[in-house]
């Protein structure tokens, strides 16, 4: 058996928990961050900055070497009907995008390259946490491990967990979990960017469902499409280019790309709309980061950027803890911060999925 020791033990290495071990590290407090994958290049979806996110990460001094890495800022936000815009959201005054797409991999390289210059940073891939562990001998805790293949305990005083939606240590610890529904399903696909397509995030109407186009960096456009819950076995047995053409029909300048991009039902990937929220995000020594205190759904792009804003408060309650000797009951002002706003912000996500199609019914000449 492993054993390895730090003050802070992390466990999931996506933008939330990688920033906070960033910063934990920059103040010296020794973190060992544990990641399932064997690489950072996972899939991800959730991609784009809101003036939140890269507020944080301009103030943690990582923003312009994520510039350097590569983003794309968006020019707007349009709304379109069988290919023609009638509404356009620009940036607000003294902002010069909508949004910017930022790869996760850019994101995470640029965060842990930094962490890694700190000696108070562990990385630890290819660690499948199984388990918390309680070391009665010691009188301290921590988490069960396999770190390649080998069972490892990390010991430390607190355990976050950024382990996502399905989140481990939230079940293991037994936070209390209530789901949010939201009454439809997404289908992802991404297609390559037609020569001159501009950055922007466009939505439409398609078969009476949301049709939203992202462009991301690299020139592609992701394409998410909201289907009715649980609808997706029974689409597939229908005509898949009667489908596809309510597509074409939305963006005809896709015509091409998606013709030779999606060719079967096989060409989308089924994403399961399941956000939810915790009552509580501390639990003596085991705390909830991002998706694991407050899974979010598609809309509005806000869960990266509420994962950043969380690190950001719970990095400096953590130190307040461990660096300025407040007792372990302060952590509880992490959840006291951020637990309205985020709630208001999964309520506005709702709001915006109920009236999405208000935004069709009176549309401008063309």
């Amino acid at each position: 058996m492993t054993i390895l020791e730090a003050d802070v033990c992390v466990v999931g290495a996506g933008p939330g928990g990688a920033l906070l071990s960033y910063l934990l590290s920059k103040a010296n407090i020794s973190t060992i961050l544990l990641e399932r994958h064997q690489d950072i290049n996972k899939e991800f979806r959730g991609e784009h900055l809101n003036e939140e996110g890269i507020a944080v990460l301009k103030k943690a001094g990582l923003f312009a070497a994520l510039e350097k890495m590569g983003i794309l800022p968006m020019k707007r936000v349009e709304y379109v009907d069988r290919g023609k815009v009638f509404k356009t959201i620009l940036p607000a005054e003294g902002i010069n995008h909508t949004g910017i797409h930022v790869p996760q991999n850019h994101l995470l390289k640029v965060i842990l390259n930094k962490a890694n210059t700190f000696p108070a940073f562990q990385l630890k891939m290819n660690a499948k946490v199984v388990d918390l562990a309680e070391d009665m001998e010691n009188g301290g805790n921590g988490v069960m491990a396999i770190i390649d293949d080998k069972k490892t305990i990390v010991r430390s005083r607190l355990i976050i967990a950024a382990d996502g939606r399905f989140s481990t240590i939230r079940k293991k610890a037994e936070f209390p979990v209530t789901p949010i529904r939201h009454g439809y399903d997404l289908l992802w696909a991404k297609i390559p960017a037609p020569l001159n397509w501009e950055p922007t995030v466009s939505m439409a109407l398609a078969n009476g469902s949301q049709l939203a186009l992202f462009t991301q960096y690299g020139q592609y456009i992701q394409i998410g499409w909201n289907i009715k819950e649980d609808s997706f076995p029974a689409l597939r047995k229908g005509s898949f280019q009667i489908f596809i053409n309510s597509l074409i029909e939305a963006f005809p300048e896709l015509e091409k790309s998606v013709s030779e991009h999606i060719q079967s039902w096989r060409d989308f990937v089924l994403l399961k709309v399941e956000s939810s929220k915790s009552s509580t995000w501390v639990k003596q020594n085991v705390v909830l980061l991002g998706d694991a205190a407050h899974t979010m759904s598609p809309t509005g792009a806000f869960g990266l950027n509420s994962s950043l804003k969380d690190a950001e408060v719970l990095a400096e309650v953590i130190a307040a803890v461990l660096l300025g000797k407040k007792p372990l009951s302060h952590l509880k002002e992490y959840e006291n911060i951020r637990k309205i706003s985020v709630e208001e912000i999964q309520s506005e996500q709702l709001k915006r999925e109920s009236s999405f199609k208000d935004h069709f019914t009176i549309k401008t000449d063309y």
